[in-house]
């Protein structure tokens, strides 16, 4: 009986011609996609253009120099700064202005913007412009519901008054807060607080407005009862704040009226006794002056603590003093201020 016969081992060189024959294999599969011809492009007929009309470029209104008639002098700070004083030199020259190159219509001289054309004229029109705005006095019920509107520490409308005191810019800001509000909250810290009279009367003669509430270091304007947004002054801004000139020296060697050795001894006593006050940084130095006048009523000498305030702030403390109460400041050592009385015929 024969057997069958047994199928031979396919040789690797077999398998692999076998796929290339799949592979290279003619397949059309019945429903493969019929290539279209392609339609013959029509020709683009271009148009001639047609001359446009030549525009005239429109002209670009140029908004500077801005100008202004607020009759008062622009300075930097309105209560800080004193006219009696004279710079004696400047740390940057006056050609340099804040408000920017062109922008003003007015000449910076180093320390303030004076004021061009008829000064008694403007005068004389922003106080007949500041009675229309204000209108009728308010009754005390006008008057306490806007105190308990904004008169709290929560109040959205507040303006905070720093060593700087009353600036320039803070008039713009005040401006700001009128569109929507009818008073402003304004809280007062640091050294501008030693006078805070001096700052009420700024707000009100600067802004227009009315100073409707006061306690301590916080204070309410009110803009007026007929104010308009769309007719408030123009107020250039300060693009930077410009440099302090210097001024003369605060502290002679030797106080008026006194000798060398007396100046001698009257500093060591101030140093050696004991601090009548402790000054904070940015506090509220509302009742200093009249400690530091109670206090020359039984002593020739008196020293002030300000540790913190910083050397910046106590000279500035120091001048402010010298001028409210009146005395004499005869050394500044340590952020320690010594002040002196003067003699009895000295005013």
């Amino acid at each position: 009986m024969l057997k069958p016969k047994l199928f031979s081992r396919l040789h690797p060189f077999n398998l692999i011609y076998t796929y290339r024959n799949l592979t290279q294999s003619h397949y059309d599969p019945p429903f493969s996609p019929i290539s279209k011809t392609p339609k013959p492009s029509k020709p683009k007929i271009k148009k001639p253009k047609t001359p446009k009309a030549q525009q005239k470029p429109t002209p670009i209104s140029n908004p500077f120099p801005v100008k202004s008639d607020l009759p008062f002098d622009f300075k930097y700070s309105y209560s800080e700064t004193s006219n009696s004083v004279k710079p004696i030199a400047f740390r940057e020259t006056p050609k340099f202005s804040p408000f920017g190159p062109g922008r003003l219509d007015r000449k910076w001289t180093g320390t303030c913007a004076p004021v061009d054309g008829q000064l008694e004229k403007l005068t004389e029109e922003a106080e007949r412009k500041r009675k229309e705005v204000l209108g009728e006095d308010l009754n005390e019920d006008e008057v306490c519901e806007l105190v308990e509107r904004y008169r709290h520490s929560d109040c959205s409308r507040q303006i905070n008054l720093g060593k700087g005191g009353v600036t320039h810019n803070m008039l713009d800001d005040i401006h700001n807060h009128w569109k929507r509000a009818e008073a402003v909250r304004i809280k007062c810290l640091g050294v501008p607080t030693l006078d805070m009279d001096a700052i009420c009367f700024h707000l009100e003669d600067k802004s227009g407005g009315k100073i409707i509430y006061r306690n301590i270091n916080i204070l309410l304007l009110y803009r007026g009862r007929h104010y308009n947004p769309s007719n408030r002054p123009t107020i250039p801004l300060m693009l930077w704040k410009p440099y302090e000139p210097i001024f003369p020296k605060l502290v002679k060697n030797v106080a008026d009226g006194l000798t060398f050795e007396e100046t001698k001894e009257m500093r060591s006593r101030g140093l050696n006794s004991p601090p009548l006050m402790k000054l904070t940084r940015n506090g509220v130095y509302v009742n200093v002056v009249d400690r530091v006048r109670e206090a020359f009523n039984t002593e020739e000498v008196v020293r002030l603590d300000c540790t913190h305030a910083g050397t910046s702030d106590c000279k500035k403390i120091g001048v402010k003093l010298r001028d409210l109460v009146p005395c004499v400041p005869i050394l500044f050592k340590d952020e320690q201020i010594i002040l002196w009385r003067g003699n009895n015929d000295q005013k």
